[in-house]
């Protein structure tokens, strides 16, 4: 098997550009006020919005 040189991958990631690699699973666990059940809320956000998102939950 050949090896693959490290310019090679540089451009097999500019290839993925634009991919599911961009993207972050953010799990939030909120707490029910009634029973003290946690609940996990999932959710799929751009890995350049997580700081805004985040600043929003608060």
């Amino acid at each position: 098997m050949a090896k693959v040189s490290k310019n090679a991958r540089v451009a097999q990631r500019a290839a993925n550009a634009g991919s599911g690699r961009d993207f972050v699973k953010i799990v939030q666990s909120i707490k029910d006020p009634k029973t003290g059940k946690y609940s996990y809320k999932e959710v799929m956000i751009h890995k350049d919005k997580v700081q805004e998102f985040m600043n929003n939950q608060k």
